[in-house]
């Protein structure tokens, strides 16, 4: 050992510091089970601030924002936030439809005038579609 420490130019109090074995540290351990805990909680859409507050307000645990990113970079875990959908606006009417009611919605008669629509609606988890007679 001696011998390798001068060939690497390492001390040996280095070397023998680096090979013995490390404690845990048991708040570091508490707060990662914490930042775990609240994340689950979230749904997987906390991001490190909304974390950090929730841990400290719930389990009243001093966690910063950048410590809970650090934890969350460890147990690999990120926010999932969903996109906010993009909704298509109408364009320009049609031209080789033509349009045969003219917005002349008086009818007389039932079967006379059919109208339609499509749109999609948020289900929860994704989009679907409705159309309506």
């Amino acid at each position: 050992m001696k011998t390798l420490c001068r060939i690497f130019n390492v001390h040996r109090s280095s070397y023998r510091y680096w090979c013995r074995p490390k404690e845990p540290d048991i708040e570091r351990t508490i707060k990662r089970s914490l930042v775990s805990e609240a994340w689950n909680v979230s749904g997987g859409s906390a991001g490190a601030r909304t974390i950090a507050t929730m841990v400290t307000n719930t389990h009243n645990v001093k966690l910063g924002r950048w410590l809970a990113g650090k934890l969350m970079k460890e147990l690999i875990i990120v926010s999932c936030q969903e996109r906010k959908h993009k909704y298509n606006r109408g364009g320009n009417e049609r031209i080789d439809i033509p349009n045969l009611l003219n917005r002349q919605f008086a009818v007389t008669k039932p079967d006379q005038v059919w109208c339609g629509d499509v749109t999609y609606i948020w289900t929860g988890s994704r989009w679907a579609y409705l159309a309506v007679v």
